[in-house]
C-alpha cells in the first residue's frame, strides 16, 4: 500500500487536533468570504498582506468553528478533499430582527466614532455592524455575522497532529496567535513550556495563557502547566560586566599621592 493510502485512512475524531486548509462562501450568492489560501485569496481579492495564510490548528469538536463544519470534518480523513454546504441553524444562527437596534449619533460622537456603513463597532460591550446612518441616528445591526445564511465550506485536513509538543505548539498558535519561539517540554502530565520574550510585555498573552491552560487539561489531560520566563545575559552585557570588573580593580590598586613634605 502507498504512503497515499495510508495516509488515507487516518480517520479524524472529536478531540484530535488537526491542521484544516479550507475556503468558505455564503451559499446562495458564491460569494468567498475567507481562505487559508494565499493564491486563492488573491485570485478572490480578500489577500490581506497582515494575515498569514495556511493551514489553521484546529482543535476538532471544541465547539470554536460552526457546528455544521465540526460534524462534518468529524467524518473526515486526512487529505480528504470535502464540500459542506451549513443551514443557518448549524452555522451563525437565524437571524433575528430585534438585534437591529437605532443607536443616538451622539453614541458615537462620544467614543470619538466616525460611523460609517460597513463598519465593525463595539457599543455598550455589543459587537455589531453598522448598517444605515441618518444625520441622528445609527442602524447598527448585533445579528452574528451571516446570521440567518447557509455557508458552504471546501476544506482538507493536511495532517492529524500525533506527537505532544506539536499539539502543545499548534494549541498556542490556535490561542495565542503563533507558536514561534515557545520550547514545550512534558513529562507525563507535567507541561513545562519556556516562553519567549516578547509574552513578557505582551497583555494578549496575559488573558491568552488561562485559555491555553484550560485546552492543555481538555486535549492532552495536563495536570501541571508551568510557564517559565527565562531571563539571559547577553554575551554583550557579560562582556561590559567584564569590562567593569576590571577597572574597579585597577582603581582598588592604584596607590595613594602622599602628601608633599
Amino acid at each position: 500500500m502507498s504512503d497515499d493510502k495510508i495516509e488515507k485512512t487516518i480517520k479524524i475524531n472529536k478531540g484530535d487536533i488537526v491542521r484544516l486548509e479550507y475556503s468558505a462562501w455564503i451559499a446562495d450568492s458564491n460569494e468567498m468570504f475567507d481562505t487559508s489560501i494565499a493564491a486563492v485569496a488573491k485570485e478572490s481579492g480578500l489577500f490581506n498582506e497582515n494575515v498569514t495564510y495556511g493551514p489553521i490548528p484546529v482543535l476538532v469538536g471544541s465547539g470554536r468553528l460552526f457546528e455544521g463544519l465540526d460534524e462534518d470534518i468529524m467524518n473526515s480523513y486526512v487529505d480528504e478533499e470535502r464540500e459542506v454546504v451549513i443551514a443557518p441553524e448549524k452555522a451563525a444562527g437565524p437571524r433575528d430582527p430585534k438585534l437591529v437596534e437605532q443607536i443616538p449619533v451622539r453614541e458615537f460622537l462620544r467614543q470619538e466614532i466616525e460611523p460609517k456603513v460597513g463598519m465593525d463597532v463595539n457599543i455598550k460591550n455589543r459587537v455589531g455592524i453598522i448598517t444605515g446612518i441618518t444625520p441622528r441616528i445609527v442602524r447598527v445591526d448585533f445579528n452574528r455575522r451571516f446570521a440567518g445564511k447557509s455557508l458552504k465550506y471546501k476544506f482538507k485536513v493536511t495532517c492529524k497532529l500525533i506527537e505532544d509538543a506539536e499539539k502543545v505548539l499548534a494549541l498556542l498558535e490556535m490561542d495565542y496567535g503563533t507558536g514561534n519561539g515557545f520550547v514545550p517540554t512534558i513529562e507525563g502530565e507535567s507541561f513545562n513550556i519556556v516562553v519567549p520574550d516578547v509574552c513578557k510585555y505582551d497583555q494578549k498573552w496575559i488573558l491568552a495563557k488561562y485559555k491555553i491552560v484550560a485546552d492543555l487539561r481538555e486535549a492532552l489531560g495536563a495536570k501541571t502547566i508551568r510557564f517559565i520566563e527565562e531571563y539571559v545575559k547577553k554575551d554583550e552585557e557579560i562582556k561590559k560586566d567584564e569590562e567593569k570588573k576590571v577597572e574597579e580593580g585597577k582603581e582598588e590598586r592604584e596607590p595613594e599621592e602622599l602628601p608633599v613634605q
